[in-house]
């Protein structure tokens, strides 16, 4: 059995509220949140986001979105430098530690990924969805798909594994449960990294040529499983690939806004409302629980508290629920916070990771995700979210390491069907072959809205769009006649 080496990942989600980040103070967060539990910086870092950008922009997206993207580029880098600094007591900052190496988005969610050797990054490939009015994505999901490869702990030949990050933003308001569960559903679905049609046709074509010789009972059989595993590889779940869903989830403590006269929760440890108390109210424990949403995907402990809905206040304006007051070394972000009285206080920022599977246990030694850190940023005046992160170490495991076993499978599909089925041995949900070709016509629309939106927005816009519009008409009569 070989020494497992470890990849130290740092994810975090935000909810921008559709504002630029202040880069001093995100920057701030960042370098005391790398410190948590940690002396050196992550291996990798995504950033999963969702209203990143007002829907005009997110939904034109490509240079128009770079400003919000390159804030964040920013912050990431000068948290790092302050971190080295710091761990090395070096006098002269250390120019940009981590290279961006993509940045993807589908209408307000979008998704970073930075690394501190780029080398060591291959095979991108990226999927997305969205799911909302008339399947535009001001609400959706976009996923990012690598492998990342690094020397093994023995000094053997470099080993890879690889990872899979989604970044979603379901469905609002506390009545809305059972629309979050068809968005995650959706994301099952419809969020691909292939076209699967090609897939499963390829993948017929090469058992075909290699089983020429095979005898006719066995090859539709045989086939039929080679096809099935080509579309479960393109989807989230692809038995090979670990798996990190972060956002905004909107799942909250109640399925109505509260009342007047409602309860909310506190920072005080001796209060019979102490946030912690809330928690079992959580919409997603339980929709998770009852096989509902997020299938097989563990979490690690909140010991934070909710993360929405925040507002800021002046000291003399708070009556109730709990404040904090955050102090920067540089002054740049005091303010005092207090819940929103027309929303439950809810954990509506989440990341949530697939656990080793047990049959890689059985081979590869009891060896699981080890969570260093799990934990929200303060708050910042631009947003009413805090943001969330989790930080992990992540076994070096092949993607062939990964891979259920014959054993495997039989003793999956042979449940009682009480014990849920691992989603890496068979789809909550079947994919859906159109989702690709259905997400680039809807696109088009998209960019058109967001340009007429971006129009609309100023005088001189609305001007030069009716000047366009007439030259258009005037044009096209005089060629009429």
């Amino acid at each position: 059995m070989r020494p497992i080496s470890n990849l130290d990942v740092f994810i975090l989600t935000f909810n921008a509220a559709k504002r630029e980040i202040d880069i001093p103070v995100f920057a701030r967060h960042l370098y005391n949140a790398f410190g948590q539990n940690a002396s050196s910086l992550p291996e990798l870092l995504a950033i999963s986001l969702q209203e990143m950008a007002p829907l005009a922009q997110a939904f034109i997206g490509s240079y128009v979105l770079n400003p919000y993207f390159q804030r964040y580029e920013s912050a990431v880098n000068t948290a790092a430098a302050m971190f080295i600094a710091r761990e090395e007591r070096q006098s002269r900052p250390v120019d940009n530690p981590y290279t961006l190496i993509t940045t993807r988005n589908v209408g307000m969610t979008g998704i970073l990924l930075f690394a501190r050797e780029l080398e060591a990054v291959q095979g991108l490939r990226t999927a997305e969805v969205g799911f909302g009015a008339g399947d535009m994505a001001n609400k959706g999901a976009v996923g990012l798909r690598i492998l990342y490869r690094k020397d093994n702990e023995d000094g053997s030949l470099p080993i890879s594994t690889e990872l899979t990050f989604v970044s979603a933003h379901l469905a609002a308001m506390e009545w809305n449960l059972s629309k979050r569960n068809k968005n995650w559903e959706s994301i099952v679905s419809g969020l691909i990294f292939e076209d699967p049609k090609k897939t499963s046709e390829r993948s017929s074509t090469q058992h075909k040529l290699h089983n020429a010789d095979d005898s006719e009972t066995q090859e539709p059989l045989l086939g039929q499983e080679i096809t099935q595993k080509a579309i479960h590889d393109v989807s989230i779940y692809k038995p090979g690939s670990h798996l990190f869903i972060s956002g905004d989830l909107n799942y909250r403590v109640s399925k109505s806004s509260p009342a007047p006269n409602s309860t909310f929760p506190n920072l005080d440890p001796e209060s019979p409302n102490h946030f912690s108390r809330f928690l079992s109210r959580d919409q997603l424990n339980a929709e998770k629980a009852a096989g509902r949403t997020l299938h097989g995907l563990s979490e690690a402990p909140i010991k934070f508290p909710p993360t929405y809905k925040l507002v800021p206040s002046p000291k003399s304006l708070i009556q109730r629920g709990s404040s904090q007051t955050e102090s920067e070394d540089d002054g740049s972000d005091k303010f005092e916070w207090s819940w929103a009285v027309h929303r439950w206080p809810s954990w509506c920022d989440r990341i949530l990771f697939l656990e080793i599977p047990w049959w890689a246990r059985e081979t590869a030694g009891d060896i699981r995700m080890n969570v260093t850190a799990y934990d929200a940023f303060p708050a910042v005046r631009s947003s009413d979210h805090r943001a969330v992160f989790l930080r992990l170490e992540i076994p070096m495991l092949e993607p062939a390491e990964l891979l259920p076993t014959e054993y495997a499978f039989k003793t999956e599909l042979g449940t009682d069907g009480h014990q849920p089925i691992d989603p890496r041995i068979k789809l909550p949900f079947p994919i859906d072959f159109r989702s690709r070709g259905h997400r680039a016509q809807v696109k088009k629309w998209e960019s058109t809205i967001g340009w007429l939106m971006l129009v609309s927005q100023s005088k001189q816009g609305i001007v030069a769009f009716v000047v366009l519009l007439l030259v258009g008409l005037g044009t096209w009569w005089y060629q009429s006649r």
